[in-house]
């Protein structure tokens, strides 16, 4: 996804978003499936003014969810899904800027129904930026303990990536200098310092582990553990996880996106 803008443009426009603090906000989504109503985080201040914001404005009237994985999240918030043909590949689409993130596992998390910031992989986005306006809706599934396991394991799997992209962002002047001379040997000796300094951060690194209060909602009301801790979690359904449900089981083309469209019909601050 392109979410590119100057960073003083970029600036300007958080500061307005944040100049009208609003605390405790809850937010009524009308969709073509029925509503839900939403309360934002007071922990996420940047991510709650922003979403009131758009809401304000209507921004997210008439947009599609453009992306639904049953047994996962529903995906919504592409200003250029509103009225977007049959077919057409959606989800690069945005305000024009990124959001810091505001990431607070494990006091956040994707438990069902939790309301996510979408965001650019960690390969172009290491510091885990939230897109202006697209998010997610957590469904998921249930939990037991043999897939914490398979999941604290892929902990472990993507901690390395993130360390492996962020030291490359280090030496990445210096590698391009030497894929400019085509000095092969160069390179792959380049490649094994990253590898031995990421190495290095790992053994610093404490083992995650899911702590068990997180553990037993993701038993009783599921969610997606895997995603905590990459992602801004800013807000939760607290009425209408039905509907939720009603969108993830709608059939899918190629993309993920819905066969029909469901979408927002409106998005109000009701507090």
């Amino acid at each position: 996804m392109k979410y590119l803008l100057t960073m003083t443009l970029a600036v300007v426009l958080l500061s307005a978003c944040n100049t009208k603090s609003q605390e405790g906000v809850l937010l009524m989504m009308e969709t073509s499936k029925g509503n839900m109503k939403i309360k934002l985080y007071d922990e996420t201040p940047q991510h709650r003014d922003n979403f009131v914001k758009l809401a304000e404005s209507g921004y997210y009237d008439s947009l599609l969810f453009h992306r639904v994985i049953n047994e996962f999240m529903i995906q919504g918030g592409d200003p250029d899904s509103k009225g977007a043909a049959p077919g057409v590949m959606l989800g690069n689409g945005g305000p024009g800027y990124q959001i810091p993130a505001e990431i607070n596992y494990p006091t956040l998390f994707h438990k069902k129904g939790a309301l996510a910031a979408a965001r650019t992989g960690d390969n172009v986005n290491p510091e885990r930026k939230s897109s202006g306006s697209q998010f997610y809706i957590v469904q998921g599934t249930n939990y037991n303990d043999e897939k914490f396991q398979s999941i604290e394991k892929r902990y472990v799997d993507m901690k390395r990536q993130q360390l492996f992209y962020k030291t490359l962002e280090a030496y990445k002047d210096t590698l391009q200098a030497i894929q400019q001379t085509g000095d092969q040997e160069a390179f792959m000796a380049m490649r094994v310092t990253i590898e031995e300094e990421v190495d290095a951060q790992m053994a610093k690194e404490p083992k995650q582990t899911i702590p068990e209060e997180v553990k037993e909602v993701y038993r009783t009301l599921g969610g997606v553990p895997h995603l905590d801790d990459n992602y801004t979690v800013f807000g939760e359904v607290v009425e209408g996880l039905n509907v939720i449900d009603s969108i993830a089981s709608v059939g899918t083309a190629q993309g993920d996106r819905p066969l029909e469209d469901v979408y927002i019909i409106s998005l109000d601050v009701i507090n």
